[in-house]
């Protein structure tokens, strides 16, 4: 048995009750249609040698009850298979959440975003098929089998075994033959279909870019391409089931034509009633009704193993970030949080050279400390390892004297409010955007921290204030106004350290200096480490601390780092002499003969 089949096995377990009921009901839906069809077949058969009424009654009941209890199990069967379908898929989603929750960010890179999408929301409902589809239809056929060949035999051994042999090459025979042709096809359907949702979602998300360069043809013609490969994949799987479906339809007639055939000859001798003919033989046609669903159980099945493979490929996938097998609590100081950073290094897996190499790093509460630098020079993945996203390679990091790796990891990231560098607005209110950070938020809270992030204006212009919807990703706001909703929301966090990761980024100088006031000012009593590459408002930090490939090459006050002559002087000098050439344009811009101002 494969790993994916063993793994939906014990996801069964709890739940065996509720599979074998249904596989009951499944069963007793078979036979009421095989006492439907016989006693049908009996009536009529009896009819026609004008026997009393009284002769027909327990006949005449007998289909009136097979009738009625055929859709009535069939009800039950139903109810049953998508009750026990939806606890079983509700359970997979949670445990899927709870895979890739802590997989995030770190070993989620490795896969594409409609790539995951697919799994989360295709495969995982492909799998309701194995519960209904593929566990509980060789159930009902063993037991139809066993059932009719006893009826059979009690009439007469050949009869039996002529009906066994039909049924075996239906419902052993024929469903293994079409599970091997079926895997590949099973596993090109699953991939197709995963390639073009990853497709699609890229070239949504890209569109406008795509069509800035010109290039939206060339995604159309891969999503075209995707989109054929899917046809195909499914033109295959579409042949895979039509042909199961016939060979079963034709066993069953063979089955029914053998056993009127026989029956004709065991009738000619005087050892069976002619009357009965016709029940044997429709009986036997019925009882195909549950080998006919072999062969899609078995097609199904390679389908449903492909999906959970993919599924449960995810849980093979080991977090980046190592929890602690003794996890400890912080001693209890409300409201005041001492960060100490000692020799930290880290390398990112395949890179050559380490991102930070022995950084060290004193926050003491209520503090401000800025971390600047060029690009690539470690600022970002200073604050993934102080958010426990990544696995420190050397060193430590300490919160009141207690190691980060020897707390949970949400214990620990729950005394940072941190801003990412990309934050992630939903598509909802501006409210429940805000109340993200903080539920207990009350509305003057939120016009607070959106009057310090230069927001308090622009709010009262919506049309609908803080119910105002944003849009997907926030994009019915400018970057600008997203980048500032984003660091009010992380403002209403009530942490004892706010890290901020390029907080000012899309902001013009003007908006950047306001926001950087505002930060000030709401930031007490809390400690503020502030990642950024731009030197602008740096003369309210306590120390900062400027990386370069990943080490701490100055440390200081912006009054003596800015008279050091050091790379952090020198970059202060480029960032002005280039607002000054800006500023010097926007003039001359302006004083132009016939320029409107």
């Amino acid at each position: 048995m494969s790993g994916p089949a063993r793994q939906l096995l014990r996801w069964t377990r709890p739940h065996a009750g509720r599979i074998a009921v249904a596989a009951i009901l499944g069963a007793a839906t078979v036979a009421s249609s095989i006492g439907l069809m016989a006693t049908s077949a009996y009536l009529l058969s009896a009819a026609a040698l004008h026997p009393s009424i009284a002769e027909l009654s327990l006949a005449i009941v007998g289909v009136r009850f097979f009738g009625l209890s055929r859709g009535v199990f069939r009800y039950l069967e139903r109810i049953a298979n998508h009750t026990l379908n939806l606890r079983l898929l509700g359970e997979l989603r949670v445990w899927f959440y709870r895979t890739i929750e802590p997989l995030a960010p770190a070993r989620l890179f490795e896969l594409r975003g409609g790539d995951l999408l697919a799994r989360a929301v295709g495969d995982i409902d492909s799998l309701q098929e194995f519960y209904a589809r593929v566990l509980a239809p060789p159930a009902v056929a063993l037991a139809v089998a066993a059932g009719t060949a006893i009826f059979l035999g009690a009439r007469d051994t050949l009869l039996a075994l002529t009906f066994l042999v039909f049924f075996a090459a239906a419902a052993v025979l024929l469903p293994a033959m079409i599970r091997r042709a079926g895997r590949a096809p099973a596993r090109a359907l699953s991939g197709a279909r995963a390639a073009l949702s990853a497709q699609v979602i890229e070239t949504l998300q890209g569109l406008p870019d795509l069509v800035s360069f010109g290039a939206q043809g060339l995604f159309l013609e891969q999503l075209h391409g995707e989109n054929l490969a899917l046809a195909a994949a499914h033109r295959r799987w579409a042949w895979l089931q039509a042909a199961p479906a016939a060979a079963s339809l034709a066993l069953g007639h063979l089955a029914a034509a053998a056993t009127l055939a026989w029956g004709v000859h065991l009738t000619a001798a005087g050892r069976l009633d002619g009357v009965e003919l016709g029940a044997l033989a429709l009986g036997v046609l019925a009882a195909f009704e549950a080998a006919a669903a072999l062969p899609a159980a078995a097609q199904v099945s390679e389908a449903v193993l492909a999906a959970a493979g993919r599924v449960f490929a995810l849980s093979d996938l080991k977090p980046a970030v190592r929890e602690s097998a003794a996890p400890v609590d912080l001693p209890d100081r409300p409201g005041i949080l001492d960060l100490e950073v000692r020799g930290l290094r880290f390398t990112y897996p395949g890179q050559p050279s380490p991102a930070l190499d022995g950084v060290d790093l004193r926050l003491a509460p209520g503090a401000r400390v800025a971390i600047v630098g060029p690009s690539g020079a470690g600022k970002s993945t200073l604050a993934a390892l102080l958010l426990r996203l990544w696995e420190i390679d050397e060193g430590a990091i300490f919160f009141n004297g207690v190691e980060l790796r020897s707390l949970r990891s949400d214990a620990a990231r729950s005394l940072m409010a941190a801003l990412v560098q990309q934050p992630t607005l939903f598509n909802t209110s501006l409210r429940e955007n805000l109340l993200l950070a903080n539920p207990q938020a009350s509305e003057s809270d939120m016009r607070r921290v959106l009057h310090h992030m230069q927001l308090g204006a622009f709010l009262d212009t919506l049309p609908s204030g803080l119910d105002t919807r944003v849009g997907e990703g926030g994009l019915a706001l400018s970057a600008g106004e997203r980048q500032r909703v984003a660091l009010a929301r992380t403002l209403l966090q009530p942490a004892p350290i706010l890290l901020l990761d390029e907080p000012t980024a899309h902001l013009d100088t003007i908006t950047e200096r306001g926001v950087l006031a505002g930060l000030t000012a709401a930031a007490p009593p809390r400690s503020l480490l502030l990642i950024t590459h731009r030197l602008v408002g740096l003369e309210a930090m306590d120390e900062i601390l400027l990386l370069a490939r990943g080490r701490v090459v100055e440390r200081g006050a912006h009054a003596h780092l800015s008279r050091a002559g050091g790379l952090y002087q020198r970059m202060l000098e480029l960032q002005n002499r280039a607002w000054d050439v800006l500023g010097e344009t926007e003039t001359r811009g302006r004083s132009a003969p016939g320029t409107q101002t």
